[in-house]
């Protein structure tokens, strides 16, 4: 009988995800798709300790409240500029988890020889397939996850990272994980009872898989780091969904598969998004701390920028007929997604028309722009990405860039040798009027000058965005 009630709570559990991924497809509904995807791996949760027997009930609710506080605490602390590397340091952690109950389930059949009494049946090849994959998976996911963290989180450089000789040890380490993993599955036996040596492999195959996920992320540089993100993401949903297959967890084996696929079709949005392959973001990165220029035919000698003021952008916008913004990472940082949007009120109020672009790579994670607005309230309405919004440019009286760099270059239209080239951007170009919020002249993820700065129909409003919003905001009430 209890038994039919875990089936039936791992069946709610399963529609909850699904029902909540399809929540996440909208501004409008992710808030709700959230809660549901959560509720439905708390019940998930709860009917697997409940079927194991693992805890006490007085101990679930002692761990729910432990983990809820730490939950409320994380949420409560981390800015939202932090959110990036905090995702990053979950997929670590899920790959990390998947990798342990895996290999804890390998211990369960070790033999009477090792003075072991778990034997309890015998190993078919694909429980231990499963158990290596995960094991696989999961290690790389955990190291590379933090490599990405550190990058995120500028503790590591942001620039690509490569040595002498680093294509071969990365190629011989992929060799030892498979070739472990080849191992573990030619010693699964037919009775019970594992030899040390499959053991040793379990080690080896960890080991190498920690190295090879470092080696597989160090190249790769800040510009690439979103694309990175969503296939870690992917990563920790694989590893949960084999280590589901190893515990045979029907919940698990859902969730695991859901997080997968939705990673990889995330990844290869983003990867559309720069107009590059994924092999391409592995192999080739670029881009990275902001400091010296790329390869690029745009040369800045005898250009100059035309600088603005608050009050001057004040009246361009106040007699504006239609403004889009484009926010960038620049607005992250400075924490001014409120100031944008009361920004965006007092316009709308004046009878403006005020429209909202989104590039699908700005920022430093997937959906970072639409996280950020979405925390300031700003209708969803007035969000547009890309596609849908490049054709209204030409008819625009002001675009007002906030942060953002690479995602609103020309030269990803024209110039061959740009390490952007190809990449769909933002048409902001086209506007009559284009005003750039940036601290300075540096230039973005990808190490090259921005044609935009130097346009004719540009002006740049240096200082911190928020700061700079601040005045404009007093401005505009004052016209």
């Amino acid at each position: 009988m209890m038994k039919n009630y875990i089936d039936i709570a791992y069946l709610v559990a399963a529609v909850l995800f699904i029902y909540g991924l399809k929540g996440l497809t909208s501004p409008a509904t992710a808030r709700r798709g959230n809660q549901l995807a959560a509720l439905g791996m708390l019940i998930a949760v709860i009917a697997t300790l409940l079927i194991a027997k693992v805890l006490t009930p007085i101990e679930m609710i002692g761990g729910l409240v432990l983990g809820g506080a730490i939950g409320a605490l994380l949420s409560k602390r981390v800015a939202m500029t932090g959110m990036p590397e905090l995702v990053a340091a979950f997929n670590g952690f899920g790959g990390l988890a998947s990798a342990l109950v895996a290999s804890a389930e390998l211990y369960r059949y070790l033999g009477p020889d090792q003075a072991s009494t778990l034997a309890i049946e015998p190993m078919s090849i694909s429980s231990m397939v499963t158990i290596a994959l995960s094991v696989l998976i999961g290690s790389i996911t955990f190291s590379g996850s933090f490599v990405a963290f550190g990058k995120l989180s500028e503790r590591i450089s942001g620039n690509p990272i490569s040595f002498p000789g680093m294509r071969f040890l990365t190629l011989l380490f992929a060799v030892v994980t498979v070739g472990g993993a080849v191992y573990m599955s030619m010693g699964a036996s037919e009775f019970p009872g594992i030899s040390v040596p499959v053991l040793y492999a379990l080690g080896a195959v960890a080991v190498a898989s920690l190295i090879l996920g470092i080696l597989l992320v160090v190249p790769i540089g800040g510009a690439d780091m979103p694309v990175v993100v969503a296939l870690l993401n992917s990563y920790s949903g694989m590893a949960a969904a084999a280590t589901g297959f190893v515990l045979d967890n029907t919940a698990l084996i859902v969730s695991g598969a859901l997080v997968g696929a939705s990673g990889v079709i995330l990844t290869n949005i983003m990867c559309e998004g720069m107009n590059r392959s994924l092999l391409n973001v592995l192999i080739g990165g670029f881009g990275g701390d902001s400091g010296g220029a790329g390869a690029s035919t745009f040369s800045t000698e005898g250009k100059s920028v035309t600088a603005t003021s608050a009050d001057d952008v004040a009246i361009l916008l106040t007699y504006a007929e239609k403004v889009i913004i484009v926010p960038g990472y620049g607005m992250a940082v400075a924490q001014a997604q409120h100031q944008v949007r009361e920004l965006a009120d007092l316009l709308i109020e004046k009878g403006v028309d005020v429209k909202f672009a989104i590039h699908p790579v700005a920022g430093r994670m997937p959906g970072h722009m639409n996280v950020l607005l979405a925390e300031a309230n700003v209708p969803y309405d007035l969000l547009y990405e890309m596609d849908d919004i490049n054709g209204e440019f030409d008819s625009t009286d002001v675009s007002l860039i906030i942060g953002a760099n690479d995602v609103v270059n020309p030269a990803a239209r024209h110039d061959t040798a740009s390490p952007i080239y190809g990449m769909p951007i933002l048409n902001v170009d086209y506007s009559r009027n284009v005003i750039f919020m940036k601290r300075s002249m540096r230039p973005g993820y990808s190490g090259i000058d921005n044609e935009l700065f130097f346009g004719d129909n540009t002006r740049m409003l240096f200082g911190d965005a928020k700061d700079s919003l601040t005045a404009l905001i007093s401005e505009v009430k004052a016209s």
